[in-house]
């Protein structure tokens, strides 16, 4: 038995193997986007588009997706977060780093936000947005190089302190 693509920690068949089978519909957003990472992984692009909201399949390049799907070297999956999407709620996001190998060995890390929607009890895929980025804002200011060190020797904080950073 062997472990489900989406590192879940739970085996395939009763992971995600139910919902690519069409057996199941994926009771929450979380489930489908692990189950859509996973047709991901086996060029499944039929399921790819059917959880695509009906409203929206128009958009899907079905050629560039298998190729894209096929060409791919899948590492994994990381859930970053997740709002809403439960089995009671009608829309959900989910925020996830999709990590894999492009046909030239180039590492990649997608990451972002997906939206679903419920319609008629089903979970579909909407949209996606790149994630906010939280600016830091520093405290104290910066110590430049060449700024006089901050320990109040006279030196320059490169020849000082910051020497040995």
């Amino acid at each position: 038995m062997s472990q489900c693509p989406c590192n879940s920690g739970i085996e395939f068949s009763v992971c995600c193997a139910p919902y690519l089978k069409g057996k199941q519909k994926p009771p929450t957003a979380l489930a489908l986007i692990r189950s859509r990472y996973t047709a991901h992984t086996f060029a499944n692009i039929e399921y790819i588009q059917a959880t695509h909201h009906p409203r929206h399949r128009h958009e899907i390049d079905l050629a560039n997706t298998r190729e894209w799907a096929e060409s791919s070297d899948w590492l994994g999956l990381e859930i970053i977060s997740s709002d809403q999407g439960g089995e009671e709620d009608q829309r959900g996001t989910v925020e996830f780093i999709a990590r894999y190998n492009d046909a030239k060995g180039k590492l990649f890390n997608h990451h972002e936000v997906s939206l679903f929607e419920k319609l008629d009890g089903e979970w579909y895929f909407v949209d996606a947005e790149a994630p906010k980025v939280q600016q830091i804002r520093r405290e104290t200011p910066k110590v430049g190089r060449n700024d006089p060190c901050h320990c109040g020797s006279g030196k320059k904080f490169k020849k000082c302190c910051g020497g040995s950073a």
